[in-house]
């Protein structure tokens, strides 16, 4: 058996924060008299909050300074954690939680690699908190992706080398981070026709069919 291990992205992947991060950076650049949409925002997956903030203020008239970035930073995630708070276990589907739990029954490791800092907040809402072996997420990493260095974490936290853990991405800059640290990828949502990944799934639970040897029923 080639993968022993699967390193979940989170927002996309496991559950579905996409709006929530929509509507908090449309506020901040509302207020801010920054035009933003939806196509703004989907050149934004994936990436990290600063990361992201920068290029919105790109299109910005004024400068600021990494103080005010650093406030305009926080008053994003102020806003999405409190959208977050309507989140609950009822945000995790039945295909998913179903799908984690036959490959947890097929003695499969499962591991979440997330850029985001709420991810400990996240799992917590969705009551997942104490599901994984492991989570690397933006609380102990210093590079986001695209950097390979959360799904590394990961992998070192399982004590897997990266070749036996399957890397689940919805963003293409997570598929060139697990590209770069060297894990096969496999790709949905926003991803999915992402030729350089080793798998392509319609669903979160075609992610089965990657097991087939191991789990039949």
């Amino acid at each position: 058996m080639k993968y022993k291990a699967v390193i979940f992205d989170l927002d996309g992947v496991i559950c579905s924060t996409d709006e929530y991060h929509y509507l908090a950076w449309k506020s901040l650049a509302d207020r801010l008299d920054i035009p933003f949409d939806r196509e703004e925002y989907s050149h934004l997956l994936g990436v990290s909050r600063l990361e992201s903030l920068e290029l919105i203020l790109k299109k910005s008239s004024r400068t600021f300074t990494e103080a005010e970035k650093a406030t305009l930073a926080e008053e994003k995630n102020a806003q999405y954690r409190r959208l977050l708070d309507q989140m609950s276990p009822a945000d995790l589907s039945e295909e998913v939680r179903d799908t984690l739990n036959r490959l947890r029954r097929a003695g499969l490791k499962l591991a979440i690699g997330s850029s985001s800092q709420n991810t400990p907040f996240i799992l917590e809402r969705i009551g997942l908190s104490h599901f994984f072996d492991a989570v690397a997420d933006g609380n102990c990493i210093t590079h986001s992706k695209p950097d390979p260095e959360v799904f590394l974490k990961a992998a070192e936290m399982i004590r897997l080398q990266p070749g036996e853990c399957l890397v689940v991405e919805d963003a293409r800059a997570g598929v060139t981070a697990a590209i770069r640290g060297g894990f096969d990828c496999a790709v949905m949502g926003d991803a999915r026709e992402d030729e350089r990944a080793t798998w392509h799934l319609n669903t979160f639970s075609e992610l089965l069919g990657c097991f087939s040897e191991l789990i039949t029923t």
